[in-house]
This record gives C-alpha cells, structure tokens and sequence, in this order.
C-alpha cells in the first residue's frame, strides 16, 4: 500500500507531571466516544507536561472540552502519514518538501510491528498550504 498522507486538526493542553494525568484525560475521552488517531504527551518543564490530541473528528473533542471545563488550544494543522513499513518509507515525504523549501519543524512516528507505521509532520502554519499541495493532500 502506497502511503496515505492527510491532513489532520491537532489540540494541545497542559498538565502538571504527574502519574494518572494521561490516563485520566485519554478515559474521559473514551467514554465520550471521542476517537483519537493520535497521541502524545511531551515534558515542556520540570512540572509541566504538554497533552496533544489529534482527533478523527474536531466538533466532539470541542464539545466534550467545553462540557468538560478543559481548557484545549487549537486547532493547529499537521499531517498524518500511515503505510507499510520499508527501509526508506520517509525518504520522499522529506524530498519533497525539501525541495519545496518547506521546513519540517517537528514529528513524530511509529511503526505498528505487523509491517505499517504513523508518522506526524508539523510544519509552521504559513507553509501548511503548500506542504499540502506538494504532498497531494
């Protein structure tokens, strides 16, 4: 399978670095059915920890934050890339934007352990238009 390349909303949240933050909010989610494609959690101080959620759907993680007192920021743009795992599988998604002069500010990625992988590309917000054309998003 070819990789699959879309555009996704992103929301982030902070927390204070304690065990059972992640879990306390990612079990709310679940019982609101909101579904996420994504996750992460990333130190951004010594007591504090950063949250991001990448929703299949933004409008029920909106509602459920609103219901819920969260405090989300967003939605931010970034790309979602899955497909089968080979040596190389990035290596185009980086030429192109490359030669687009397009800079990959951050991301994040996985494989499944069955032959597939994820990966997250953030690029700054005035670029995104035109990553995602050269992408063919």
């Amino acid at each position: 399978m070819a990789a699959t390349i879309r555009g996704v909303d992103y929301f982030y949240m902070t927390v204070k670095d304690r065990p059972g933050e992640a879990y306390r909010l990612l079990s709310r989610l679940a019982a609101a059915e909101v579904n996420l494609m994504a996750f992460s959690a990333t130190p951004i101080g010594p007591e504090v920890t950063q949250l991001m959620l990448f929703p299949e759907r933004s409008e029920p993680l909106a509602r459920f934050a609103e219901a819920a007192g969260l405090l989300l920021t967003g939605p931010d743009r970034a790309f979602l890339i899955q497909g089968d795992d080979h040596l190389g599988a990035l290596v185009d998604i980086h030429r192109k934007l490359l030669e687009a002069q397009i800079n990959v500010y951050a991301s994040s990625g996985v494989t499944d352990g069955r032959g597939g992988y994820g990966y997250v590309i953030y690029v700054k917000r005035d670029a995104y238009e035109s990553a995602a054309t050269i992408l063919g998003v």
